[in-house]
């Protein structure tokens, strides 16, 4: 969990889990594995995909605040 997401209201993160759409509470005396359809495999893949994107604008950001200062450089003579 990110600093950000302890402080920030829950209808900041709206889209990242839909709770209608979780049906994956086990049921008693159940042994058998639930079965993935093609809607929730796209569905984590989509999520797979928005994290990596939200993985690589947090290192821009990251390598903005603490990379090296751009010095103007000297003129050769």
């Amino acid at each position: 969990m990110k600093l950000l997401e302890m402080f920030n209201p829950p209808e900041y993160y709206n889209g990242y889990q839909d709770i209608n759409q979780d049906n994956s509470k086990p049921e008693w005396k159940t042994s058998r594995k639930t079965k993935l359809t093609l809607k929730q495999l796209r569905k984590l893949r989509k999520m797979l995909d928005v994290r990596n994107y939200e993985k690589k604008e947090h290192l821009k950001e990251v390598r903005e605040q603490y990379g090296a200062a751009n010095q103007p450089k000297e003129a050769s003579a």
